[in-house]
């Protein structure tokens, strides 16, 4: 099995208070960057779904991890590669450069080259909140697509896909070559499982992490580089951000002796009955 899995770099949600808005810019000097959190649960499951989980040292399977950025993404790459994934490629822009459809439209290409079973996205990305190219992909490439995955199980030629809904689980199976997006919950110690991985056995709850010598090792593995033009298919960016504004800053609440004296000011002073 070949799986390949989208990163993306993002600003540390953690440290989100750093972030200055003005009408001309969001100054983000002073924050870290890390993989997007949700790109993260995709890395562990694709490592969950091409190993035993008993023996997670000997991978059954290959997992490529891509992404587009400068050459500093590279970092990000290197931490994907230590924790499991085999190699990496990274489609060199700036991030002035790209947006959801033109970044759709490059993965299709390399996922065209790479011809993976499976491509996994984390189901959006923390900084933008679009959830949108996981989507995207799978239209251009008119592949079988389950969002928002809690659990997956590898089953003979398809996966067996299910996410909350309303009222319940919905579950999809969807035949390789496919796109799965997952949601935090598969992340959970019994959310995914290969063919290899014993139905008794119990992940630890979250991602792994990598090891010292997995880090250095990391350092050799092999990170192919290419070019936007390349990849892009012509497509160049559609949209762009015009200004920042931050939201008006909210008046003070007032009280109210008794309920017709809040009706009188919900209908008409708030206008909102």
């Amino acid at each position: 099995m070949k799986i390949l899995v989208a990163l993306k770099r993002v600003a540390d949600p953690d440290n989100a208070n750093k972030v200055k808005v003005s009408p001309e810019k969001i100054d983000t000097t002073g924050l870290e960057w890390k993989i997007n959190p949700f790109d993260e649960y995709a890395l562990e499951a694709a490592l969950r779904l091409t190993e035993d989980g008993k023996k997670p040292k000997k991978r059954e399977g290959e997992v490529v991890v891509m992404t587009l950025g400068p050459k500093e993404v590279e970092t990000t790459l290197r931490s994907a590669l230590a924790t499991g994934a085999d190699r990496a490629i990274r489609i060199d822009c700036t991030d002035d450069e790209l947006d959801g459809r033109l970044v759709a439209n490059a993965l299709k290409t390399v996922i065209a080259e790479e011809k993976p079973d499976y491509v996994i996205f984390g189901k959006q990305a923390v900084d933008g909140d679009n959830n949108g190219v996981g989507q995207m992909v799978a239209e251009l490439l008119d592949w079988p697509m389950a969002t928002f995955a809690a659990t997956i199980q590898e089953e003979d030629g398809s996966l067996l896909v299910s996410r909350e809904v309303d009222g319940g689980m919905c579950t999809l199976r969807v035949k390789t070559p496919a796109v799965v997006t997952v949601d935090l919950r598969i992340v959970a110690p019994e959310s995914v499982y290969s063919k290899l991985t014993d139905k008794a056995h119990k992940y630890s709850d979250g991602v792994r992490f990598a090891a010292l010598p997995a880090i250095m090792k990391a350092k050799k593995k092999p990170i192919d580089v290419k070019a936007l033009a390349d990849t892009a298919g012509g497509v160049t960016i559609g949209s762009n951000y015009a200004n920042f504004e931050a939201p008006a800053a909210r008046a003070a609440g007032v009280k109210v002796e008794d309920v017709a004296a809040l009706v009188d000011k919900l209908a008409n002073e708030a206008k909102a009955i």
